[in-house]
């Protein structure tokens, strides 16, 4: 058995288990892990300026090349601060491991004031992690590495976190490096799968509801097989967007608060076939899961079936193995009336209810989508011209465009998109990020033009937490406070860290930048002035 010192026990586990590369931010307890990392020629280390950013970063490089994403940063402080980021990945079920660093073990539960010390800083990771473990001996570290990759791997993804006391970072041992734990498929039961093709079969207005699951599971063909074998229309969630191209005669667009498909299609559904969706909506339309329409419910995660809406047929099963089941399943011929002219006129009218509350929102997008190929990826922050994105965005491949889900986290996007770039370094990334929500990460502008991050970032500058600030106008009779600040100048602040910076005076002028910004080889921040506008989870304002 080799000696290894626990980072190099780490390093060495992770690089069996396919990781190319660490985001992380230096600090004593984990130095030892940079040393081993410099010894790894197949190991790639990004620091950044803030332990949020290297979460974020793993977030993204994972959301969009299905990889394991990997961030290390010191215990307390640091590992406080990419929680947000942790719990992001939670809602997402993204696949990210935190290596946190800890005090050294027999400084563990004393309460002295060691260096970072955070007592009991599982229970932090607990609630947002699908697994937590502390490793207290070297010659236990493969075992545990493998155990967090298990976690990583199987069933529905979502982040774990693993925690190293200093000491045996530093310390060597006796370690016997481990394979890959076999990761179990899951296929459906038959009888399920017999109910649900049962149902489909009979059903004269299928529709088809598809999340983050469709996605994670890589289960797009299978959908897309599954909806034209029924002619059935399909919705998706932000989170599932991708899951069927969107210039496809039967992908209706993304199911979104007030505005968008579903108030067209659920009422006149009989069947709806639901994959890898909570089913839980902020704002549900009257009646949208009304008790004589059935519900089929494809999900890996059982504790999801029948959470928030009762289902006839609950599937657990992988998402992909599922569809595929179903297809096999079926009759020859469907019994779906849907008309294209009907779902063609469906489009239309979205398209008209966007134009009518956000023609500034929707030629902006406009002009992004005709700028981008296909492959290209875009990161919707939490802001105003993003959520418009959701409806009026067409995605066309799986995996370029991800959300926070639930957690709305604003500040994510731009160091989302890093992480994006480096796992996707021939594809153009482009993020739309708010004036408040760019300003979380903007230091990492360094981060960027030291790796060579030839991300497109655009910020739309209305001098306001658009959506707070909406929110005091149409709901609280226009008494503001809070919700207006300052801003820096975004351009001078980009050329400032060696990036592009351009200062637009008028949305329009957008058309004439972006392209010279994709073609750059270095980050393009692109500042954008805009009002603060109307969203379309409120209440249009007058």
């Amino acid at each position: 058995m080799p000696i290894m010192t626990g980072a190099e026990a780490f390093v060495a586990s992770v690089v069996r288990e396919g990781v190319e590369v660490i985001f992380g931010l230096p600090g004593v307890q984990i130095m030892a892990l940079l040393d081993a990392v410099y010894h790894c020629p197949r190991l790639r280390w990004i620091s950044v300026r803030h332990e949020q950013t290297a979460g974020f970063m793993a977030l993204g490089y994972a959301r969009t090349t299905g990889k394991i994403g990997v961030a290390a940063v010191v215990p307390g402080p640091g590992a406080l601060n990419a929680t947000a980021a942790i719990g992001t990945a939670y809602a997402t079920s993204t696949p990210v491991l935190l290596l946190s660093g800890q005090v050294e073990s027999f400084n563990l539960g004393k309460q002295r004031g060691a260096l970072h010390e955070v007592v009991d800083q599982l229970d932090v990771f607990k609630p947002i992690t699908k697994w937590c473990h502390r490793v207290l001996r070297v010659e236990d570290v493969p075992g545990a590495v493998q155990q967090a990759m298990y976690h990583l791997r199987s069933g529905r993804v979502r982040p774990v976190e693993l925690e190293i006391p200093s000491d045996i970072v530093d310390s060597s041992g006796e370690v016997t490096l481990l394979k890959s734990k076999p990761i179990p498929v899951i296929p459906p039961e038959p009888a399920p799968i017999r109910a649900a093709a049962e149902l489909l079969a009979s059903a004269r207005r299928p529709i088809i509801l598809a999340g983050g699951g469709a996605t994670a599971a890589d289960a797009s063909p299978e959908l897309t097989a599954v909806a034209e074998h029924l002619r059935a229309p399909v919705i998706t969630t932000p989170e599932g967007k991708g899951a069927i191209r969107e210039d496809h005669p039967l992908a209706l667009g993304t199911f979104y608060y007030r505005i968008g498909p579903a108030k067209y299609v659920f009422p006149r559904g009989d069947v709806i076939l639901v994959v890898g969706s909570r089913l839980y909506f902020r704002a549900p339309l009257p009646g949208d899961f009304r008790p004589d329409r059935k519900l089929i419910q494809i999900d890996i995660d059982a504790s999801e079936i029948g959470r928030n809406q009762s289902v006839q047929v609950g599937i657990v099963a992988d998402a992909r193995l599922a569809l595929k089941s179903l297809l096999e399943e079926l009759p020859e011929k469907s019994q779906s009336t849907w008309q294209p002219s009907e779902l063609e006129e469906i489009r239309k009218t979205i398209v008209a209810a966007v134009e009518a509350e956000a023609p500034l929102q929707l030629s902006i997008l406009r002009t992004i989508r005709r700028e981008l190929t296909e492959e290209s990826i875009l990161i919707p922050g939490v802001t105003n011209v993003a959520y418009w994105g959701h409806l009026a965005y067409p995605v066309l491949r799986p995996r370029t465009y991800f959300t926070t889900s639930y957690f709305a986290t604003l500040g994510f996007a731009f160091p989302a998109a890093l992480g994006a770039k480096v796992g996707n370094p021939d594809k153009p990334v482009v993020t739309l990020c708010g004036d408040g929500g760019f300003m979380y990460a903007l230091p990492d502008l360094a981060t960027a033009v030291q790796e060579k991050l030839n991300v497109v970032t655009l910020v739309f500058a209305d001098g306001a937490f658009g959506a707070s600030l909406d929110d005091q106008q149409t709901r609280f009779g226009g008494r503001v406070i809070g919700t207006r600040f300052h801003n820096p100048d975004f351009a001078q602040a980009a050329q400032s860290f060696g990036a592009i910076g351009i200062k637009l005076s008028h949305p329009a002028e957008l058309a004439e930048a972006l392209p010279s910004a994709l073609k750059a080889e270095r980050p393009a921040v692109i500042e954008i002035p805009i009002p603060t506008l109307s969203t379309p989870f409120g209440m249009p304002r007058p």
